[in-house]
């Protein structure tokens, strides 16, 4: 399988005034289609920095697609950066002129002596038209690769990457597998403890599984390479299985499945209610199970509260009706503390939980240890 690279060219990224979201779409489709993605590396509108990004790239991988730059501007230099990084000239192209011109008239537009420069291409490209926008994009094959570059805009750069990038590389490459992936979510365990459970599944080769943690959830990402669709969900499937051996309920879900649905089909399972009480988690608990099936409505407060008196809070906020749930946060850089009350006929309990990542992070973490344990307490009623 080749293995390809991604450049995102401007300063505005560098400064942090735009996020980009181009190198996520492009990974995501170039690993459906069986291509590795090694590196992915964002440089400035500088002409000299970016060609020798590109030299680093060719040396590396089969393919670079670049994102940015291709517009009319001083600034916009990622045409001459390429055509210097492979040693050739720029070339004006006369028929690439006469499609800009014909698309700034389907706008109602004259185009500006500028925009002449987007007529030029490194000598020897194959130009890409883009008919939803005016920067034109390019491919240019060389002994080491192939150096695809596209517009930074994603509604343009997704459109030419699907209708003309991916099936030029596909006929290019020869592209047959494909890269598929599978997330599986945990809640309540961390990430040091996943690691003892599934150690040994972390050194294969294919697929491969990987852990990313997350404030009170650690996720599990399974990626299998296969001649086709069918055999790599295969693989993933027997995998999957052998992780759900080890791991039980503390997998919640898959994918896009997230904790508060976890909970919202524990509670349709059993025909039960809750309420909701915060305490110094800015409205974070409340937003997040609105719209839980289940949920019958909540109370915040905007400083914390101490053991007693969060159960008496969430004792009167469910009314002896259903469950209820309550969140005390005491946020402390480094050392934050939540108090998770949980209200039922069974009987009431307060749990105690640190958490040492910054202050911010800690609500969505409160949160996710007091959907854990009232989740996991539904699952208790099976037993």
């Amino acid at each position: 399988m080749p293995s390809a690279e991604i450049l995102t060219i401007g300063t505005e990224l560098l400064l942090g005034e735009i996020v980009d979201t181009n190198s996520r779409y492009i990974a995501r489709n170039l690993r459906d289609a069986g291509v590795d993605v090694y590196r992915i590396t964002t440089v400035g509108d500088n002409a000299s920095r970016i060609a020798q990004a590109v030299r680093e790239a060719l040396a590396r991988a089969d393919i670079l697609i670049t994102t940015g730059g291709l517009g009319p501007t001083v600034d916009d230099p990622t045409r001459k950066a390429i055509a210097d990084a492979v040693g050739v000239p720029l070339e004006f192209r006369p028929d690439l002129w006469e499609e800009i011109q014909k698309r700034f008239a389907h706008y109602g537009r004259m185009p500006t002596e500028n925009n002449r420069r987007q007529a030029f291409v490194p000598q020897g490209a194959r130009v890409i038209p883009n008919p939803v926008g005016t920067a034109p994009a390019f491919v240019v094959e060389t002994d080491e690769g192939v150096v695809v570059s596209l517009p930074g805009v994603p509604r343009e750069m997704e459109y030419l990457f699907t209708h003309e990038v991916l099936p030029y590389l596909q006929r290019k490459f020869h592209l047959r597998g494909v890269i598929l992936a599978r997330v599986l979510h945990t809640a309540g365990m961390p990430e040091s403890a996943l690691d003892e459970q599934i150690a040994d599944l972390e050194t294969l080769s294919n697929p491969t599984v990987g852990l990313l943690a997350h404030p009170g959830q650690v996720d599990i990402r399974i990626t299998a390479k296969a001649e086709s669709e069918e055999a790599a969900r295969a693989m993933i499937a027997r995998l999957e299985t052998e992780i759900r051996n080890r791991l039980g309920t503390r997998i919640y879900g898959v994918d896009g499945e997230t904790l508060e649905g976890a909970v919202e089909q524990a509670l349709a399972a059993r025909g039960l209610t809750f309420t909701a009480f915060e305490a110094g988690l800015g409205g974070e608990l409340l937003k997040r199970v609105g719209r839980v099936a289940g949920f019958r409505g909540g109370e915040m407060e905007a400083e914390p509260l101490e053991r007693e008196a969060l159960l008496a809070k969430t004792r009167a906020c469910c009314r002896g009706e259903g469950w209820g749930l309550g969140v005390s946060l005491f946020p402390a850089e480094g050392a934050n503390r939540a108090l998770v009350a949980l209200v039922r006929p069974a009987g009431e309990e307060v749990r105690e939980f640190h958490f040492g990542g910054p202050p911010q992070m800690a609500p969505n973490w409160a949160t996710n240890m007091a959907l854990t344990l009232l989740r996991r307490r539904l699952l208790t009623l099976d037993d």
